[in-house]
């Protein structure tokens, strides 16, 4: 192979000129399908003329690799041991930059080769001896191998042992790829580790580079490897490992560090991995633990008394954070009493409380970057996270936490017996009773600390420390939730009325302190007694209000009242006036695009919560809503914002209150004119948005209408044709025209895994049923649009939507059922003419194919999901039987012959494949009939096909006229069962507040956890994932003009007509024949053969 060549091609790859890339980057594409490509691209990586040229060939490679290398259950990989070969001897040897990215590769190909099917015995020797010969190890300066070299590849090939291996084991052993890592590699490397921390501590603080990095990735790859597992090998020496990892946490100067230079930087990131080492021996391996927490608790006390330090850096903060964290772990274990009580006022008052006091640098944060210190101080389920995880993790939000762990602590019991046997018999009865009679540390420690800071005033105001202190104050009230739970309710009222709510009625508060007691009422919401609703919403209320000051933004007073709302909203804790809070919010949308999306989300809970309280305002919110999206809606910018997307969701969820509420007033006989006349104004409102956002790109451009909230934008459309009344209302609202386009939308989306496009299915059935009463211009047969438009027949609103339903039956596993019931819909309740049955022959055609296809895929194993798409086909078939055939016969592997015998397995199956609706059946039978009597005409009665489809249909028809009986049963007895299940209810209720005592009595253990976890992986590998919800499994599937015809009496014409041939030409069961004469006694005279 040229290396020359592909040199050169690499090269163009980091052109500036985009036409360059995408040439150089096709012609690479071309040539990787020659065997010797990735040995070239290996041989560029370690000898490339430039830096830039070796990158872009590790690159290269990764992708390659990533894209080739991938093992499925019981295939192979593809790599030969020669290009593994090289590869090790490349990335020993790689520079930093080339070495970062060809690692990757690696990694990829140590997964599907190592770790899946340990098929590559050479790996661990050749490392293992490697690493005794790179440069450091073995003290040999002219060695070629690198140890941090070495070290890299060894993260990278323990890596993939952090997570369990397999789902499926609930306890799942040491793998044995890690135990031969650990005896091969890591247990000598931490003698290494020992050794060059003793180097370090005789430095006397002096640190070198290589030493850094090299005790920083050894501190990584033991993360990994005891992440979840413990290996036998490393088990021995976590003691001595333990004690080296304590020294170099104090070797951290967090109060005076200076993190600019390299060394210090990486001495405090293997600090941070050291923590993290210390988190998982105490949740997870916490036996080989426990003689080390009394030092790794003194360990991490030093460093959490640096929490007060402000001028912490990232990196600084996320090991107090980590430390923190820690002494939470240790806390919630056995012995974690013992060791930590004796702390618990230092920890306090040294670390916890100045961890949680506001500083300069939140106030710098407030006015520079609010979103950020939202995120930090204030979060809530309106906040919207992403990025970077870690960043996520602060010292004060792992203080906080640390103080709920510690004040729901509870010591030795203080009250003792003189009677020691009567003691222990006490002891036997309840371990819960004697611990709820002893008093937690909340209680005798936190808050009575807390209550020596007192709560700002009017005198106060202008007393920096004491607003600063007290911002600390409510960030540890609002970690008390659950101590305060524990607690009688006016513990907590007393609480909330002395120590939050005053700030809200001050003259002058600072609006750091007014958004963290908002931030408080969210926190405590599933503890707030019900008589303070009135005064805490009032509160809240003002805070969502609040108007920016004159040199400060309130916005995040704003945010953090919206999001306590919405917590106390979820745990059911009401407002005392729905209409107050609605108006206050409303009031407050249009102002700023980033506000209106946190309103948007908060508008969301309320109509949720609020039912028919909030229901009966939605006609006029909706419209003052409309105005306001409508603004920011620009036709030709795709996506679209943010703002627009919140908007056409809150939209939707207020369209869907409204059904609800309305079809709650049907049933109540309540559908007054006020009601409709709310229809009525929500409907063009919607159509009115949804004709900006569509309608302004002429129909016959080219351009077309971004295709943003597919899913929320069908809601709104589907409210809309539910308002119609006549003819003249679908004009009014142009709903023909928005139709086109929203049918055009869906028919070209292909962003199946990005959202739950379901409302999109429940539209489709609304469509077709509207054409049905009222009937719709371009349903079936789009019109030829006029000049000067080309006159080309363009796609009717029928044929868009069937593409859609077409690409979800092939791409969309969660919404099939949804699919194939609109399957069903668009054959059969259409009126189709002789003028536009081509057009339902075309749909039959496009539905077979796709479900045919996907039934190829799983007709292996009978399943439910072999039910929709036996049904779809069947569909098609009475509609179009010749075109199905030739289509069956066409797609190959048994075609026809495939698909009718799976039919007639459901029939005499019907229990594995789901078959129980009425509907579901009706359609079996009379495409059995059809199937029959198609059969009949080839002139074959012997055969074993048409034998097995005339058994299917004689089992069917019994079935569907059992089903009929059973039904005119159950509507006899409707009446008495009603008033049953009326005594009933009260037993129910009673059974059901007892079992959720038992269940808060006996909350799920690790093992029970991990048991359920390994069913629930097993089920999902078995394939019930692609079964969809099973809600969706229930519903009735709609035939149309089908439902009218009399299939009992279709049977029985057919037997009266073939009887001679159907009954002496095939082999019954006496059985079988019995009971159909008994369903059927009015067929008894044709099968007088078997009487």
């Amino acid at each position: 192979m040229d290396l020359t060549q592909i040199a050169q091609l690499l090269d163009q790859t980091l052109s500036p000129d985009g036409h360059v890339v995408r040439a150089s980057t096709e012609a690479l594409d071309c040539l990787s399908s020659l065997p010797q490509f990735p040995f070239a691209l290996l041989s560029i990586a370690a000898g490339g003329q430039n830096q830039g040229q070796r990158v872009a060939a590790s690159t290269y490679l990764k992708n390659f690799a990533r894209r080739n290398i991938e093992v499925s259950n019981g295939s192979s990989s593809r790599v030969s041991q020669e290009f593994k070969s090289q590869l090790m001897r490349t990335l020993l040897q790689a520079e930093a930059s080339v070495l970062k990215i060809l690692v990757e590769a690696f990694r990829i190909i140590v997964v599907a080769e190592f770790v899946k099917q340990n098929s590559w015995p050479d790996l661990v020797p050749d490392l293992r001896s490697a690493i005794q010969s790179s440069n450091v190890i073995s003290n040999g300066a002219s060695s070629e191998l690198s140890t941090i070299n070495t070290l890299t590849v060894l993260h990278a090939l323990v890596r993939p042992f952090q997570y369990f291996l397999n789902p499926k084991v609930a306890k799942e052993p040491v793998p044995p790829q890690l135990e031969l890592i650990a005896k091969e590699i890591l247990a000598p490397l931490l003698t290494v580790f020992h050794h060059l921390v003793e180097k370090a501590r005789a430095n006397h603080g002096r640190k070198d580079l290589e030493t850094e990095k090299i005790l920083l990735l050894i501190c990584k790859c033991l993360y990994f490897a005891v992440r979840s597992f413990m290996p036998s090998a490393v088990a021995p020496l976590l003691s001595s490992f333990c004690h080296d990892l304590i020294f170099i946490l104090g070797s951290l100067s967090l109060d005076h560090g200076d993190t600019s230079e390299d060394e210090y930087l990486l001495r405090l990131k293997t600090g941070k991995r050291a923590l993290l080492i210390f988190c998982s021996l105490t949740t997870r391996h916490r036996k080989y633990c426990d003689k080390l927490m009394q030092d790794i608790i003194n360990c991490v006390l030093k460093i959490g008394k640096c929490s007060s330090n402000i001028s912490l850096d990232f990196l600084s903060e996320r090991i107090v954070s980590l430390a923190f964290d820690v002494i939470s772990h240790v806390l919630e274990t056995g012995p974690g009493w013992r060791l930590v009580s004796p702390h618990f006022s230092f920890l306090l008052e040294s670390a916890i409380l100045p961890a949680l006091m506001l500083n300069e640098k939140d106030m710098s944060e407030w006015e520079d970057d609010p979103e950020e210190y939202i995120r930090k101080n204030l979060p809530s389920e309106l906040e919207e996270i992403s990025g970077w995880r870690e960043d996520l993790f602060t010292a004060r939000k792992s203080a906080i936490n640390l103080l709920g762990v510690v004040s729901m602590s509870k010591g030795p019991p203080t009250v003792s017996s003189n009677n020691g046997s009567s003691a222990s018999s006490k002891r036997k009865k309840g371990e819960k009773n004697k611990k709820n009679n002893q008093r937690s540390i909340g209680e005798l420690l936190v808050l009575p600390c807390l209550s020596k800071f007192p709560i700002p005033s009017d005198a106060t105001a202008s007393d920096p420390k004491i607003l600063k202190d007290y911002f600390g104050v409510l960030m540890a009230y609002g970690g008390l939730q659950d101590f305060l739970k524990e607690k009688k309710p006016a513990f907590t009222t007393s609480l909330v009325k002395t120590r939050v709510l005053p700030l809200y009625s001050f003259s002058f508060c600072p609006p750091y302190l007014v958004a963290a007691a908002s931030w408080v009422l969210g926190e405590l919401a599933s503890c707030l007694p019900e008589e303070m609703s009135v005064d805490i919403y009032s509160s809240l209320l003002k805070a969502l209000a609040m108007p920016d000051k004159k040199d400060t933004s309130c916005y995040p007073v704003r945010v953090a009242a919206a999001g306590a709302i919405a917590g106390l909203l979820e745990n059911e804790y009401l407002p005392p006036e729905w209409l107050a809070l609605l108006q206050v919010v409303i009031s407050r949308i249009g102002n700023e695009d980033e506000e209106n999306i946190i309103l948007f989300q908060l508008l969301n809970s309320i109509v949720e919560a609020g039912n028919e309280n909030t229901a009966i305002h939605i006609p006029h919110i909706i419209s003052s809503l409309v105005d306001v999206i409508s603004k920011s809606i620009h036709p030709s910018v795709e996506p679209w914002p943010h703002v627009v997307v919140r908007g056409f969701e809150a939209l939707a969820v207020m369209a869907q209150s409204w059904e609800d509420f309305m079809l709650e007033k049907v049933e109540q006989n309540d559908s007054s004119e006020k009601k409709a006349s709310g229809q009525g104004a929500i409907a063009r409102a919607l159509s009115a948005l949804l004709q900006q956002a569509w309608l302004t790109v002429p129909l016959e451009a080219e351009a077309s209408p971004p295709a943003s909230c597919i899913d929320h934008s069908s809601t709104l459309l589907r409210s809309i044709i539910l308002s119609v009344t006549g003819s003249s209302v679908i004009v009014e609202l142009k709903l023909s025209e928005l139709l086109l386009v929203w049918a055009d939308m869906i028919s070209d989306w292909h962003a199946w895994e990005e959202s739950e496009d379901m409302a999109v299915f429940d539209c489709i059935k609304e469509v077709v049923s509207l054409h049905s009463k009222y009937g719709l211009e371009s349903f079936i047969v789009r019109q030829i649009p006029p000049a000067p438009a080309p006159p080309v027949p363009q796609r009717s609103i029928i044929e868009a939507i069937s593409v859609f339903v077409s690409e979800a039956i092939l791409q969309y596993p969660s919404a099939i059922w949804r699919a194939f019931s609109c399957v069903h819909i668009l054959l059969h309740v259409p009126k189709y003419s002789s003028e536009t049955e081509g057009v339902r022959l075309s749909l039959a055609a496009v539905f077979c194919r796709a479900a045919f296809f996907h039934l190829k895929g799983v007709r292996s194993k009978p399943s439910s999901l072999w039910k929709p798409l036996l049904l779809a086909i069947a569909s098609c078939y009475l509609c179009h039987p010749d075109t199905v055939e030739a289509i069956l016969e066409k797609e190959g592997d048994g075609g026809f012959a495939t698909w009718a015998s799976a039919m007639a397995f459901a029939c005499t199956h019907s229990s594995e494949v789901g078959l129980s609706a009425k509907s579901e059946i009706k359609l079996m039978v009379m495409t059995l009939l059809k199937m029959t009597e198609r059969l009949l005409g080839v002139g074959n009665p012997s055969g074993g096909l048409l034998r097995d489809c005339f058994t299917s249909l004689i089992k069917t028809s019994i079935q569907l006229k059992e089903l009929d009986e059973e039904m005119e049963e159950e509507e006899n007895d409707e009446e008495s069962e009603d008033d049953d299940n009326d005594d009933e209810d009260e037993d129910d209720d009673e059974i059901e507040i007892d079992d959720e005592e038992s269940e808060s009595e006996h909350e799920e253990t690790e093992e029970q956890f991990l048991e359920r976890y390994a069913q629930a992986a097993s089920a999902l590998e078995n394939g019930t994932v692609e079964e969809g919800d099973a809600e969706d499994q229930e519903v009735e599937i709609e035939l149309g003009s089908l439902e009218e015809a009399d299939e009992q009496k279709m049977v029985i014409s057919l037997i009266e007509r073939y009887h001679h041939v159907l009954i002496k030409g095939q082999a019954l069961s006496p059985e079988l024949v019995s009971s159909f004469i008994n369903a059927f006694p009015d067929s008894t005279s044709f099968f007088h053969q078997y009487m």
